[in-house]
């Protein structure tokens, strides 16, 4: 069994942060049906502000209120603006790495969904895996080695 990501909500903004809440971090729920994170589930966030990264679970907030507070031990690591991704994972066979498609949504500052993708494992001819990022629009985009290389 290998750990795969299975979604992601990369680029969400801090709302708050609540030291004296028992802790996890409270999600508006539209954001985590739409990725795929279930109440209850441990994530990964990771902090693009300071660089910190933690682990905790998930508890649903207000439907609609595009909400992300960090609580307990957590808001210490991230304040209100930071700009973090949070990450689910899945224990699979290799065998099926080919048929997930993790959903990843992209927010702006105000925590609206500007972007949906998809991550896309494939194997060529020769059975190479090949990796890529897929729009709603089901075609690929540029994965960050080739922004790189064509800079």
């Amino acid at each position: 069994m290998r750990k795969i990501v299975a979604g992601k909500l990369h680029g969400i903004r801090v709302t708050d942060a609540n030291l004296n809440y028992h802790g996890s971090i409270t999600l508006d729920p539209n954001h985590c049906e739409e990725a795929g994170i279930l109440p209850m589930e441990f994530v990964e966030i990771w902090n693009k502000s300071s660089g910190a990264r933690i682990s905790t679970y998930v508890i649903l907030g207000e439907r609609g209120s595009r909400c992300c507070v960090l609580n307990g031990a957590a808001a210490r690591t991230c304040q209100p603006g930071d700009e973090i991704i949070i990450c689910n994972s899945v224990y699979v066979p290799e065998s099926e790495l080919v048929s997930l498609r993790p959903r990843v949504l992209v927010f702006d500052a105000a925590n609206h969904v500007v972007d949906r993708l998809a991550y896309k494992v494939d194997r060529d001819a020769e059975g190479r895996y090949a990796f890529s990022i897929v729009g709603e629009n089901g075609k690929a985009n540029v994965t960050p080695l080739e922004v790189r290389t064509s800079a």
